[in-house]
């Protein structure tokens, strides 16, 4: 009875086991059969420099900006692939190659378009690069520059402030923010709805 009741018991261990293993199969597959879309905001964390770590949007282009590795494709990609890229991207800046893991963080909306036409008095604007606050922005129209700078909380250490960047279809408006911050009409520009504004990383004795 008792070797019966041993052999009941591995052969149930083993079945949870093999249910257990089925069971991480399928969430590793549908994690893998996701793939990146613009909009999406991703987690990048690097285990060896903890600065590095942040929120980063998937622009509505398709790219990532991360300081130390550029600017970078993302949509359509796996998280796998993305964190290999970033990770290779990285290494020249390591002694050993570095530990980077990327997550989805949110989510791009489907619903966007019809929140647009549920609530005409905002406009979405894009944030990437050196914010505070990286990702969309929904903002009332005739939002300034210098407000939309305040609404994604201002800039991270790495900005370079004096090169930021509006972009408005194939347009491109350089922005200092030391002359805005002194009063130039750059300022009070009116932003609209799609505008993508850049705030690039600051250069080695920038």
């Amino acid at each position: 009875m008792r070797r019966l009741s041993a052999w009941k018991s591995e052969a149930l261990w083993r079945i949870f086991l093999l249910c257990f293993a089925m069971l991480l199969g399928v969430n590793s597959a549908a994690a893998q059969s996701y793939h990146i879309r613009a909009g999406d905001i991703l987690r990048i964390e690097v285990l060896e420099d903890p600065e590095l770590n942040r929120s980063v949007l998937v622009t509505p282009d398709g790219r990532i900006s991360v300081p130390m590795a550029g600017t970078m494709r993302a949509s359509g990609q796996p998280i796998e692939a993305v964190q290999r890229g970033l990770a290779g991207r990285l290494a020249g800046a390591f002694t050993n190659p570095p530990n980077v893991f990327v997550s989805i963080e949110r989510l791009a909306d489907p619903r966007l378009d019809a929140r647009k036409q549920a609530k005409p008095q905002l406009i979405s604007v894009f944030v990437m690069g050196e914010a505070n606050t990286p990702g969309m922005l929904e903002i009332p129209p005739n939002t300034s520059v210098l407000q939309a700078f305040a609404a994604m909380g201002g800039f991270t250490k790495f900005a370079a402030i004096k090169r930021i960047q509006l972009r408005r279809a194939a347009t491109i408006v350089p922005l200092n923010y030391r002359q805005i911050e002194a009063g130039s009409a750059s300022g009070h520009m009116k932003l609209r709805d799609g505008d993508v504004i850049i705030v690039p990383q600051r250069r080695l004795f920038e």
